[in-house]
């Protein structure tokens, strides 16, 4: 991969993490799963063709900016999708207690 691929491909993600942002606060899940794939694809590319090449100036400060509005966009999505999770969490046991106690009534019902 030459420095052109590598800052091409930090572009990349920085376009698919505003695109999964945007799917969070829409709250389009399916749409961000997919995403979040396709990131984890170009995240996979750059760590197997060793981006840790010796970038000139410009380009090391370029990378260093996108990363950071990476992580901004990140934390913005995790801000939205772990109060929802956490939520879906609750709800999940919320159900399986429900679950355990119909189950234990029916037992006591039939002895």
């Amino acid at each position: 991969m030459d420095h052109k691929q590598i800052i091409t491909t930090y572009e990349a993600i920085l376009i698919i993490t505003n695109k999964m942002l945007t799917a969070a606060e829409d709250k389009e899940w399916e749409k961000l799963i997919a995403l979040e794939k396709e990131c984890r694809k170009l995240t996979s590319k750059l760590i197997i063709n060793n981006p840790d090449q010796e970038l000139s100036d410009e380009l090391l400060d370029k990378k260093i900016k996108i990363i950071h509005q990476v992580l901004a966009n990140d934390a913005k999505i995790r801000s939205i999708t772990e109060p929802w999770m956490a939520n879906l969490q609750n709800m999940i046991n919320t159900v399986g207690r429900k679950r355990n106690l119909q189950h234990a009534y029916q037992i006591n019902e039939n002895i």
